[in-house]
């Protein structure tokens, strides 16, 4: 890309890697509270070959400037596929390719196969801020691309690229909150009678099959942990996706890099690793990213992700658990729906005045459809 003028005197380029910014300018914009935005995570998926040109990630990170001074980054991919995303445009890829146009390659600015809200234009800086968004239409013309997807953005973040001209869509996940709970007990007793009980029940399942969980964080967690996090990992992943994103050399440098903001749980029975599940936690808010297993025990999976989540989150005083995409099983294990945010340019004048008619009745369906599910909570009607 060249590097034309955009709103604030700023000039834009697209860079490549998160290495070729460098984890100074990179930190300086993003800063390393929130686990997904700092350099530290781009360059292990970058790196470890879990996200390039190969995978079908190509990076190409876009950066505003003023003087030579990097003052805003939009984390940026080149696509060929719409997979890792967890935003379906699968219907818009099928409606432009049978209109004869080619929805590929597009551009995707987001964390790699990482569905957690987070800030998406990496700048403290609003004018830079709308920079992004002008060079971000730019780019696509400039590659020739279809469109540009910012996906799990913030919601000041969402209505900023709605004034800028980018569509915007709405979808759901399941979030729990700790209202101060001093314990898991606490927690509970906010529950209705049914629910309170459904929950003990699933514990005490696991436990009767003789399981037990180590917490592993900083310089707890070894290379030995991440081989038999990694086998569960490839064995799970392979059934529920065909083929798992992320390689094994990614959970080595994430661990070397970013040990003091990961939770690995680890499930083990007769003194052997069975389960695991990999968090990240950053800002006052634990984020459930990956899990795996390798032998099959009733509701292992519900209290490895979910419960031991929710007992960490109260240990450590934070504020809540995202615990990734989809799932409505989440809801009844006290997980409320929460609304994520999307915005999306797309190139095409036809295309994109079918999708912006599309996306109005869908944000309009989506927030009906979460306060049914709001509804139908597991929390005693009494609770706050």
């Amino acid at each position: 890309m060249t590097a034309p003028k955009v709103p604030g005197e700023f000039t834009a380029r697209l860079a490549g890697r998160a290495f070729d910014i460098g984890r100074t300018a990179w930190n300086a914009c993003a800063g390393t509270e929130h686990p997904f935005t700092r350099y530290e995570f781009f360059d292990a998926v970058e790196a470890s070959g879990s996200a390039t040109a190969r995978t079908g990630w190509r990076p190409l990170h876009l950066v505003v400037e003023r003087e030579g001074a990097v003052h805003g980054i939009l984390p940026l991919y080149l696509k060929n596929h719409s997979q890792g995303e967890y935003v379906f445009d699968h219907a818009w890829a099928d409606a432009l390719e049978r209109a004869g146009g080619d929805y590929y390659p597009k551009l995707q600015a987001s964390v790699p196969f990482t569905p957690a809200t987070g800030r998406r234009l990496l700048t403290g800086d609003p004018d830079a801020a709308v920079a992004l968004l002008a060079a971000g239409r730019a780019a696509v013309k400039e590659l020739e691309a279809s469109s540009l997807h910012i996906t799990f953005l913030t919601e000041p973040e969402w209505r900023a690229a709605g004034e800028a001209g980018y569509l915007l869509r709405t979808d759901q996940q399941f979030h729990w909150e700790n209202r101060g709970y001093p314990s898991f007990d606490a927690f509970l007793a906010e529950l209705a009678s049914a629910k309170r009980k459904n929950l003990r029940k699933e514990r005490e399942a696991v436990r009767a099959e003789g399981v037990e969980f180590d917490w592993l964080t900083g310089s707890g967690i070894t290379e030995a942990h991440w081989d038999r996090f990694f086998e569960f990992y490839m064995d799970t992943g392979g059934r529920k996706w065909g083929h798992p994103y992320l390689t094994r050399e990614f959970f080595s440098r994430v661990g070397l890099s970013m040990s003091d903001q990961i939770l690995l749980v680890m499930a083990k029975r007769n003194g052997r690793y069975i389960a695991g599940a990999l968090n990240f936690f950053g800002g006052g808010v634990l984020y459930g990213r990956n899990w795996g297993c390798v032998e099959f025990v009733p509701f292992l999976h519900f209290e490895t992700c979910y419960y031991q989540a929710i007992e960490f989150a109260i240990a450590r005083g934070l504020s809540k658990v995202e615990a990734g995409a989809q799932g409505a099983h989440k809801l009844l294990r006290g997980y409320l729906p929460t609304t994520t945010y999307s915005a999306h340019y797309v190139a095409h004048a036809g295309l994109r005045r079918a999708v912006d008619d599309y996306l109005v009745r869908e944000r309009e369906a989506m927030a009906q459809h979460i306060d049914e599910l709001a509804e139908h909570g597991p929390f005693r009607k009494t609770s706050p």
